[in-house]
Formats: structure tokens, C-alpha cells, sequence
């Protein structure tokens, strides 16, 4: 029987852009960036917790576009964020339920203002409505400015397992307002730097570099160096994205996921106590010195990683590492066949060759990685860090 093949091929534009008071009157970059017919409606999502924070957001929103024409700011909903939001599909529900309500179209926009766990439900929300409508992101943490923030994922937990359901949707733009940073915990603001490491060790050697010098700067959570990390690090991740060849990851490679297969399985054994930014910094501790233990990672860059991450005062080992099935194999392990799964295809993880430069693999030891988590415990607790010998 005969047939033909068509190649569909899609142009997509992905704008990151960096701004101060988004909704002040006197900046007008949101003005600019907004496309209208002359009737788009803007529909809000808000995280509770920046509700609570920015108390005159609403009504600065409401003044936003009220004095921008073209524009129709039909309502701003509040709800609730952080991981819980993607295990409670009553948040996404609200959304179809107000695009609904507001008649927003395509030719609308939805604002997803909040952390990361809130742009993916939100986001999928206006990915699946009306098979997609127009999502303005505008990330509030450090690691959804420097990372999650500015991808093309959506989605929500789903079978006991992180992002089970969801979407490949470009955002109409994405909106890294540095007001919104500095209002976060400390923790979260450092916590969030993870990822900005992690790019810089897949990626870009000098930003590790950089990141090594201001170290402390960093830690002390300075202002113009955690502005510069985050703006670094979302460049980093949006250009792998748009150059990298694989922006919907139908391929099995996925370098930005580096040290998150242990990541994710650690989140999940710990009933997402342990949040994804710390579960990340365990996870590419793991996968840097089993670099170094198959021979790929000199022992010096090694412990610079390491030492970067204990400087950052991110954590290198969890107690869920010591989490046994009934056959006496860590559960951690489970991770690994479902990562393999949720990639499709086969297993392939990211390991490093040098800072900046990696490697995939299609196997991982676990015997191998059992020596590697105990050397993480016992370098996590030693005090001198320098003399400690790994055999």
C-alpha cells in the first residue's frame, strides 16, 4: 500500500526577558511584550504565598492595565503552590474552570505568577485549554528564575511519580522580575542556586569558574551576585533549549537533567520533604564523584564540585540513600528504571568528563554507587574535608 511522510516543521519564539517591578507604573516592558487584536484578555494566576507577600500586587496589576490599552485584566485567582499543588489536581481544575468562566481565548494571555511547582500546573492548565493558550510566566524563586522558569514543561505528579502527566508547551514569554527574588526565604534563595551549578557543570566551565570565585558572596545571598547567577543560569538553560537540537526531548539525551534520576527518587521517598532544589544538590553530588570513580572526572575538579556545593551550603547525602526494598537493594535505585522510563528508550544519564563538559551513558553500577553514596556520608560528616582520602 502506498503512503507518504510530511515533515511539519514549527517556529517557535521564546522571550526571556529581565526586568525590576514588572507592574510599576512607569515600567512598560509588559506593555511592549503583550501582542493584542485589540481585545485579549489577561487572566492572573497567583501563588497564595506571593499573595501574601506582595499585598498591593492585586491592586497594582489592576492599575497595570487599567491604564494600558488593548489590554482587559478580567480577574486575578489565588491558589495554592509549592509541591503540594501538583499532587491535588483541584488547583488545575480551578484553572480550565476560570478560562472558562473569562472567556479567554487564544488570542488571550494567562499569567502564572509563583514558584516552580506553580508555573507547571498553571502552565498546563493553559496548555491543554483550548489546546493552548498564551502563558506569560513570571518565576518568584531562585530556582524557578534560574532554571524550571524559563523551560517548555508542564505538568503535574501523578502514580506516586514527579511530572507523570503533562505538556511540551514554548510559553508566550517568560518574565524573571528580580522584585520577586529577594522577598523569598533565605533558604529558598540560596537552595535555589543548585541549578545554576548544575548548568555550569554541564555546559559552561567559566560560569563554574565564576561561581567558585563568589562563592561566598553567594552564600551571603548579595544581591547583584545572586541577581547575576540567576540571569547566568536562565541564559544557559534557555539557549540549551533553543540550540541544543532536542527542545522536546524526544531523543533519550538530557543534559540538563543531570544528577536528578537520584533526584527525583529521593523526593519521592521522602514524601517531597525534601525539597527538589536539596534532592538536586544530592543527586549531582552523587553523579560527580561516581564520574570521578569511573575514571571520567579528575579527582581535583571532583571535590571543587563538592566543595562549591558545601560552600553554597547545599547538602551532599540524605538518610534516604539508606532506604532498602525487601531484597535489600536501595530504593533509591528505582530511580534509575524511571528515569529510563519517563525519558523512553533507553537509560541515559548524564555524567561529567570535565567541569562543562559531559558524557552519556546507558548503565550505571550500583555496587559502584553504593561505594559512592557511602564516601558522600562520610565526606558530608567530616570536619576536615581536605585531609579526608578517597580510596
Amino acid at each position: 500500500m502506498a503512503g507518504n511522510d510530511y515533515n511539519i516543521t514549527l517556529n517557535f519564539k521564546h522571550r526571556i526577558r529581565f526586568t525590576r517591578d514588572s507592574f510599576s507604573p512607569g515600567n512598560r516592558m509588559l506593555a511592549t511584550l503583550l501582542q493584542s487584536n485589540g481585545h485579549a484578555k489577561v487572566l492572573v494566576f497567583l501563588e497564595d504565598a506571593v499573595a501574601e507577600a506582595f499585598p498591593k500586587l492585586q491592586e497594582q496589576i489592576e492599575e497595570y492595565f487599567a491604564s494600558t490599552p488593548g489590554l482587559n485584566h478580567v480577574a486575578t485567582c489565588i491558589a495554592p503552590g509549592a509541591e503540594e499543588c501538583k499532587r491535588n489536581e483541584k488547583v488545575l481544575r480551578s484553572v480550565w474552570d476560570a478560562i472558562e468562566e473569562k472567556k479567554v481565548d487564544r488570542h488571550s494571555y494567562v499569567f502564572a505568577i509563583g514558584g516552580g511547582a506553580f508555573l507547571d500546573v498553571i502552565g498546563f492548565g493553559a496548555a491543554t485549554a483550548h489546546r493552548g493558550v498564551r502563558l506569560v510566566r513570571f518565576p518568584t524563586t531562585t530556582l524557578s528564575q534560574d532554571d524550571s522558569g524559563v523551560g517548555v514543561k508542564n505538568g503535574i505528579n501523578a502514580y506516586g511519580k514527579k511530572n507523570w502527566i503533562g505538556s511540551f508547551a514554548v510559553p508566550y514569554a517568560v518574565v524573571n522580575d528580580f522584585a520577586f527574588l529577594h522577598t523569598q526565604p533565605e533558604d529558598v534563595r540560596r537552595d535555589g542556586l543548585v541549578e545554576a551549578v548544575k548548568v555550569a557543570l554541564v555546559r559552561d566551565g567559566a560560569f563554574f569558574d565564576w561561581l567558585e570565585d563568589n562563592a561566598q558572596l553567594l552564600a551571603q545571598l548579595r544581591t547583584h551576585a545572586l541577581e547575576e547567577a540567576v540571569e547566568r543560569s536562565a541564559t544557559l538553560h534557555a539557549e540549551h533549549i533553543a540550540f541544543g537540537g532536542d527542545p522536546f526531548e524526544n531523543g533519550s539525551s538530557r543534559p540538563l537533567d543531570f544528577g536528578h534520576w537520584a533526584a527525583h527518587k529521593l523526593e519521592q521517598l521522602t514524601d517531597f520533604e525534601l525539597t527538589h532544589a536539596l534532592a538536586v544538590s544530592i543527586g549531582v553530588a552523587l553523579d560527580t564523584l561516581y564520574s570521578y570513580c569511573t575514571g571520567r572526572l579528575t579527582e581535583k575538579d571532583a571535590r571543587r564540585v563538592l566543595r562549591l556545593l558545601d560552600a553554597l551550603k547545599l547538602p551532599l547525602w540524605h538518610e534516604g540513600f539508606e532506604l532498602r526494598n525487601a531484597d535489600g537493594r536501595r530504593r533509591v535505585f528505582n530511580g534509575l528504571e524511571e528515569f529510563r522510563e519517563h525519558l523512553g528508550g533507553e537509560l541515559t544519564v548524564l555524567l561529567l568528563r570535565a567541569i562543562g563538559k559531559g558524557e552519556d551513558v546507558h548503565a550505571m553500577d550500583e555496587v559502584l554507587l553504593e561505594k559512592c553514596m557511602e564516601m558522600l556520608k562520610e565526606y558530608s560528616k567530616a570536619e576536615d574535608k581536605t585531609a579526608l582520602v578517597w580510596k
